[in-house]
């Protein structure tokens, strides 16, 4: 199945609004409970050295949960989201002020693109052309390259949808930018359900055969941002096989079984359960889990990628995808050099990334799924990651 038009399977909002019409039905014979009203609210966030102004968007629902947009690098700056006795947290790695997102920092809460995660040698061919892209990481490309979409303005519209408040991102890549072909418009849509529930979808177009990997790079630490590691957190993931790398952190193209390997999170595991094994070779090339992750029940459909639960707080966060991989990070790299909100310093560990998405180094390997995009066709995906407490599961 064809990976640009899996999303039009099926429609969420549809879905959803057929369930609100039934229930407008039922609400003739019952009394109507006043809803809590859903809002969006729009601020200065700064200025870029251009002079361009950046604004923050913060979107509430109807329970209390929270979260920050800005139109600098399609970033999520904020998930505030209940623990199990009701108290409020930001669970995503950031900064208090647009300085921190502008200075060396790992692409946190980032919409990272053209091309997320590695291709090797930061090159590609496409239809008997090789591009040479630009090289940020070591010999290779690393999520789009050196001003990615991360680093770029993107054009904002916030809007009450029929799911709950959202905001509307659109940026236009350039042909050539950065190595890559094409001239390419991007939408990356935020939208706060009242199920707790943050809703990413993806949409592009492109005038030239071009190669594409959007996903979102937020850092979570479900027991707040800055409160110690990620260790003691218990994760599933939904995937039967992962895909080795190299030296490089590049896919050997082979896709091996989890079973038996540090790399089965089939069952709860803690993530410190076994990262520091010795004896794994990827796990020393990685430095910890920095892999992508084959998930099991593709064919384009959203389904169950992973589940993540923090024990103290009794925090639950649970990725849905389409696409095919999920990237998974611990943090590895993280060593202090980055301070973050409430100036805490960020250390190994201190967040975990679940980036959704197709396998990296795909350009390069035939046998994995595709990623071109071609004029006349248009990519969607959707990535939703929803939140609850033990108590409520």
């Amino acid at each position: 199945m064809p990976w640009r038009t899996s999303i039009r399977r099926f429609s969420w909002i549809a879905i959803l609004s057929a369930i609100g019409l039934l229930t407008g039905c039922a609400e003739q014979d019952a009394v109507k409970e006043k809803p809590v009203p859903l809002t969006i609210e729009s601020t200065p966030y700064g200025q870029l050295p251009s002079g361009e102004a950046v604004t923050l968007y913060t979107l509430r629902n109807g329970t209390g949960m929270e979260i920050g947009v800005i139109d600098y690098g399609a970033i999520l700056t904020s998930v505030k989201v209940p623990d199990s006795k009701g108290g409020l947290a930001d669970v995503v790695l950031g900064f208090d002020s647009l300085d921190g997102y502008l200075g060396t920092q790992p692409y946190m809460g980032a919409t990272v693109g053209r091309y997320a995660n590695r291709i090797a040698k930061g090159k590609f061919t496409l239809n008997g052309k090789t591009h040479s892209l630009a090289v940020n990481n070591g010999a290779n490309a690393l999520h789009g390259g050196i001003k990615g979409f991360d680093k770029r303005m993107w054009s904002a519209i916030a809007r009450n949808s029929e799911v709950g408040p959202s905001v509307e991102l659109t940026y236009v890549s350039a042909d050539g930018e950065e190595g890559y072909p094409g001239k390419l418009t991007t939408v990356v849509t935020y939208t706060l359900g009242n199920d707790n529930d943050i809703r990413i979808h993806y949409a592009a177009t492109t005038d030239a055969d071009t190669v594409l990997n959007l996903t979102n790079h937020s850092y979570f630490n479900l027991a707040g941002a800055g409160k110690g590691t990620i260790l003691d957190h218990m994760v599933t993931i939904q995937a039967d096989r992962f895909t080795p790398v190299d030296s490089g952190l590049i896919p050997t193209g082979e896709l091996r079984s989890v079973a038996g390997t540090p790399f089965d999170f089939r069952t709860p595991t803690a993530i410190g359960g076994r990262i520091d094994e010795t004896g794994d070779e990827q796990i020393k090339l990685g430095g910890g889990y920095d892999h992508n992750f084959v998930l099991n029940d593709g064919n384009g459909q959203l389904r169950l990628a992973a589940k993540a639960r923090e024990p103290v707080s009794g925090r639950v966060m649970e990725v849905f995808t389409d696409q095919p991989g999920m990237q998974f990070y611990t943090g590895n790299f993280l060593n202090g050099s980055v301070t973050g909100k409430e100036g805490i310093r960020y250390g190994k560990r201190f967040g975990f990334c679940m980036e959704t998405q197709h396998f990296p180094d795909s350009p390069n390997k035939p046998e994995f799924p595709s990623v071109v995009l071609k004029p006349g066709e248009t990519f969607e995906s959707t990535t939703v990651y929803k939140f609850s407490t033990d108590g409520n599961k």
